[in-house]
């Protein structure tokens, strides 16, 4: 086993785990209205032209390009009304030279047309002609048939994780079971002499377990299979019975508190105990959460999160739910951290130490002049509602020594 508290960045930590971690390769079948959130198995390729005709893109006459030459409100062009282009139905007829057909958003476009000219730019005359009062090129205002997906063309990757907009594509290629990862099983374990269930009045000395529910919404919300095994006590013994009998029914395994080297802290020998590799890192030269403990046990990751929850809450944020993710086969970049949501001016000055990654709860203010402003929240890490109270985490780069008022730094969704 490592040394406790060779601390390693919070990137080095999810890179370890990566090189030992087994994706989880069970495939299922959910109906298009069950797939948002999930994550496909398979990539998703269009088997015919999408649209599958060529149509209109505004409401007007379809028309000739050529037809229009030249055409303008000084000197209009006059197209005799060949017909009309319905709604559902392909026209019958085609256009012949010195014609033109009335057409809807959406309509497929008759044979012979190849641009639609605006209802605001024409004139229905008496006579049954239409006077264009503007040139237009071929193409113009049409949509062509297999302009978005053409046969053979790639919609979706494997790994993507799948948005309402994205049920929209699936639904107009005519996918109505989805091909999806199944949802990685994870076990959560809360341990402490100390904790009591969320529904058990605390005598003096106890205090509900939060971390177990927090833990697993995080985590469910995620895309697992989450399922709480309950409160341990802080014996060695007990911890890797009960951690062994979840882990060999679950794909991965969270065991809140307990991980700061004290006298009573039994979980690094525990959780090394469930298999090989064994513990990967016990200290993660991050602010807050040092004292986590990222394990392997056959492929399956093992986690030990500390006790307080703020500092539980952003270290699952931070490698937990990437981990997860990247069991549902979903593309992580390096080190686990994606692409910050936005950025934010700082208010007042923030204090870190060179070489540890901070992360500071922050509430979002909108400025005078419309700039987007960023209030720290120092708080301490066992205070649940500071964080419930905060829009984001900023991040505190490893080599940037604290960050000062003004300066744009990065801010992550909570």
């Amino acid at each position: 086993m490592p040394e406790l508290f060779t601390v390693v960045s919070p990137d080095d930590a999810f890179e370890r785990l990566r090189a030992v971690l087994a994706p989880v390769v069970r495939v299922e079948s959910v109906p298009l209205e069950r797939a948002i959130g999930r994550t496909l198995a398979r990539e998703i390729v269009a088997s015919e032209p999408l649209p599958p005709f060529t149509r209109s893109a505004m409401d007007g006459y379809a028309v000739c390009a050529r037809e229009t030459h030249g055409a303008s409100e000084s000197s209009p062009v006059y197209l005799r009304l060949e017909g009309e282009a319905l709604m559902g139905t392909l026209p019958a007829f085609a256009l012949a030279a010195g014609t033109c057909a009335r057409i809807h958003t959406g309509a497929a476009l008759p044979r012979g047309a190849d641009a639609v000219v605006m209802v605001e730019e024409t004139n229905l005359l008496e006579s049954g002609d239409v006077e264009v009062l503007t040139a237009v090129a071929s193409g113009e205002d049409v949509i062509q048939a297999a302009e978005d997906l053409a046969p053979g063309d790639l919609a979706f990757a494997a790994g993507h994780h799948l948005r309402p907009i994205d049920v929209g594509g699936l639904a107009a290629l005519g996918v109505v079971e989805v091909p999806v990862a199944a949802r990685p099983r994870v076990a959560v374990i809360s341990t402490g002499d100390e904790l009591v269930p969320p529904d058990v009045r605390p005598r003096p000395g106890e205090i509900r377990d939060v971390n177990g529910a927090l833990i697993c919404a995080m985590l469910g919300q995620a895309g697992a299979d989450v399922r709480h095994y309950g409160i341990v006590e802080d014996d060695e013994q007990r911890l890797f019975a009960a951690a062994a009998a979840a882990l060999a029914e679950s794909d991965a395994l969270v065991v809140t508190a307990g991980s700061s080297v004290s006298a009573r802290d039994n979980t690094a020998r525990a959780l090394g105990r469930l298999g090989e590799p064994g513990i990967l890192l016990h200290g993660i030269d991050v602010k807050p959460g040092k004292p986590t403990i990222v394990a392997c046990a056959a492929g399956r990751p093992v986690f030990g999160l500390p006790g307080n929850p703020v500092s539980a809450a952003v270290l699952c944020w931070r490698l937990v739910v990437p981990a997860v993710r990247l069991m549902l086969g979903e593309t992580i970049p390096a080190g686990g951290l994606g692409a910050a949501a936005c950025t934010a001016r700082l208010t007042q000055n923030v204090p870190s130490r060179s070489g540890r990654e901070d992360y500071v709860p922050v509430t979002l203010v909108r400025g005078a002049d419309g700039t987007l402003g960023a209030q720290p929240t120092f708080a301490k890490s066992n205070l649940i509602f500071s964080l419930l109270r905060c829009d984001g985490l900023l991040r505190v780069p490893r080599d940037a020594g604290g960050l000062r008022a003004g300066e744009m730094a990065e801010v992550y969704p909570w």
